[in-house]
């Protein structure tokens, strides 16, 4: 299940989010030309990245904060800002821009502390922006559980778009890192699930306060996990495209 959007506005031009977007793509494009060369692209990564060994050996703790700024490739870059782009917004304007923006620091700091934690001896360079937005979409989760999130569901042939609430598709997403995680070895590289699952903890944590001075169990009861705004409605119409049938 891809997220594409979902049904919950932001009513304030998210000026923080779109900023972390623009950032991790100018970066991106900095170092774009060391593709070409995996021994520069590792010697690169090996300098900005987290590499837990170094963490733990010699102190290299600017890498928490710089490895989120850093993408294996074009869809891996592209995967995390899409969700960045649908759950950001709401967060951003339930805490204010600076708020938001230290929200996001701490997640991704959280979220590469417990990748070290997973693997502390691991030589494998490990980048994304992924533990901070999984901050983000538990944060999200705490507000607004029921939240809808229009996915895009793929089954071999078989595709197509349908709403589910927030706390469907961000719990399977949680407990899937969860379980990937007790399957899979860190120290070998792959997907830093331990990391993701991490930063998603964090998040929660840190948006507490804020539920609870939205009143807690009571702000559910006010808004039924809703988002405390009217949702957006899409309608889906015919398209002008000609059906091609086959020839028999």
């Amino acid at each position: 299940m891809l997220p594409i959007r979902d049904h919950n506005p932001s009513r304030q031009t998210p000026y923080v989010t779109y900023a972390l977007i623009a950032v991790n793509v100018v970066v991106f494009l900095g170092y774009w030309a060391l593709f070409a060369s995996p021994r520069d692209l590792n010697a690169f990564f090996m300098q900005w990245a987290i590499v837990p060994v170094l963490v733990t050996e010699y102190g290299t703790w600017h890498t928490l904060l710089t490895s989120m700024f850093l993408h294996g490739g074009l869809l891996h870059l592209g995967g995390n800002m899409l969700f960045l782009w649908i759950f950001g917004d709401n967060l951003e304007e339930e805490m204010g821009h600076l708020g938001y923006l230290l929200f996001y620091a701490a997640c991704g700091v959280g979220a590469g502390l417990a990748h070290v934690l997973a693997a502390p001896m691991s030589q494998v360079p490990t980048v994304g922006a992924s533990g901070a937005i999984a901050g983000i979409m538990g944060g999200y989760l705490l507000l607004y559980p029921r939240a809808r999130v229009d996915v895009l569901v793929i089954l071999i042939f078989f595709v197509t778009v349908v709403a589910v609430p927030a706390w469907v598709m961000l719990g399977l997403w949680f407990v899937l890192q969860l379980f990937q995680g007790v399957g899979a070895d860190p120290s070998m590289g792959g997907v830093a699930y331990w990391a993701h699952a991490g930063g998603f903890i964090v998040g929660v944590v840190l948006t507490l306060p804020l539920f609870i001075r939205r009143g807690g169990p009571r702000y559910w009861g006010r808004t039924d996990g809703q988002p405390p705004h009217p949702e957006t409605q899409y309608t889906y119409g015919r398209t002008h495209i000609p059906t091609v049938r086959r020839r028999k």
